[in-house]
């Protein structure tokens, strides 16, 4: 796996936080679909999207568990029925690498990325989580061809 740093501009995002079971953070995904196709708002043909894990699922109680689903958008978001509210991705120094394929085997990327990678590159986490752009999107390519990136924050 590739592995490169990268200085990452700070994104404003619209956000909507999921919090229980991970197997059900697409219908946390849902609503936040539903807010950009009613509001018009972060359309997802112009805007990028990321997803901020605040924890591991493996490892987290699943009441516990946090995942943030965002699109860039600049400015305040309106109050929603959605739960849909402002947030901002910092910049800073990030690793980055590309995942591809299916969702469900991103953990082996991410796995690689803390447990090889950063290890041997000398480098230190700074105190935000991991996070991914989605390059693609599961409605818009097959499973096997989906591209994310993994981002590292990095002190």
């Amino acid at each position: 796996m590739d592995v490169n740093i990268i200085d990452f501009q700070k994104r404003e995002v619209a956000l909507i936080e999921h919090i229980g079971p991970e197997k059900l953070v697409y219908e946390t995904v849902s609503k936040f679909i539903n807010w950009r196709k009613s509001t018009g708002l972060s359309p997802i043909k112009t805007s990028e999207t990321f997803g901020i894990p605040h924890s591991d699922p493996n490892s987290t109680p699943d009441e516990e568990f946090q995942f943030d689903i965002c699109g860039s958008y600049q400015g305040e978001v309106p109050e929603n029925a959605f739960g849909v509210k402002s947030g901002v991705i910092p910049s800073g120094k990030c690793a980055i690498a590309v995942h591809k394929g299916s969702y469900d085997r991103i953990n082996e990327s991410i796995s690689y990325m803390y447990q090889t990678w950063l290890p041997d590159s000398g480098e230190e986490l700074r105190d935000f989580p991991c996070f991914f752009r989605y390059i693609n999107l599961s409605h818009q390519v097959d499973e096997c061809d989906l591209l994310t990136e993994i981002y590292l924050p990095l002190k």
